[in-house]
């Protein structure tokens, strides 16, 4: 999905549909369309989502959305819809959870539920062991369905960046192969740098 050295964020929001949360994340006026992931990528700098884009614009993040039971997923492969996502997702009483991965190895999550955040979880110097005794439930579950006794096997210094991913896949019971993807009725839109995601008021 995501491009060679990515710098992108994940999204899951549980009571709206796609389109309502593409909304949420400020997309171009009239870029919503569905979309169909090409079977690969162009080069090792474009992502899938960005592959099947036509008429992609210059330095606009591609976002692809799609629906699993009771979530809405939303990826973003150039990690624009980050800074407080998980808040505006979560009004009205969702739950929702975001994570980011940068091109420099930085990795988080953030958990939100009726427009407040709960939980922020910094990869990249967390300890699980300390973590997750704290955190909602829900959330701590997520974790630990994620991998969390793969840590034992890191060298010392060594992070696994991509268990925010993973958790929030966990979170929304979204563990599907690409193809599975690929047969869920899939949206796509697009998103310049500079329209900030409005947090709740």
């Amino acid at each position: 999905m995501a491009c060679e050295d990515p710098n992108h964020s994940l999204h899951f929001v549980k009571g709206i549909d796609p389109v309502q949360a593409l909304r949420v994340l400020r997309v171009e006026p009239g870029s919503i369309q569905p979309c169909v992931l090409p079977d690969e990528k162009p080069d090792p700098y474009t992502s899938l989502p960005s592959a099947a884009f036509a008429g992609n614009a210059e330095n606009a993040a591609t976002l692809l959305a799609g629906r699993i039971g009771e979530w809405t997923f939303v990826y973003d492969d150039l990690g624009y819809t980050f800074d407080g996502t998980a808040d505006a997702l979560s009004d009205e009483g969702r739950t929702a959870v975001t994570t980011v991965y940068t091109i420099n190895g930085h990795a988080s999550l953030h958990y939100a539920v009726d427009g407040e955040e709960l939980e922020e979880v910094i990869i990249d110097d967390m300890s699980l062991e300390e973590r997750l005794p704290d955190m909602p439930a829900e959330l701590a579950t997520a974790f630990e369905a994620a991998g969390i006794a793969d840590w034992d096997d890191l060298e010392p210094g060594e992070v696994d960046s991509l268990i925010g991913m993973r958790a929030a896949c966990a979170l929304a019971g979204a563990v599907f192969t690409l193809d599975e993807i690929r047969r869920i009725p899939l949206l796509m839109a697009q998103r310049n740098s500079g329209d900030r995601v409005p947090s709740r008021a």
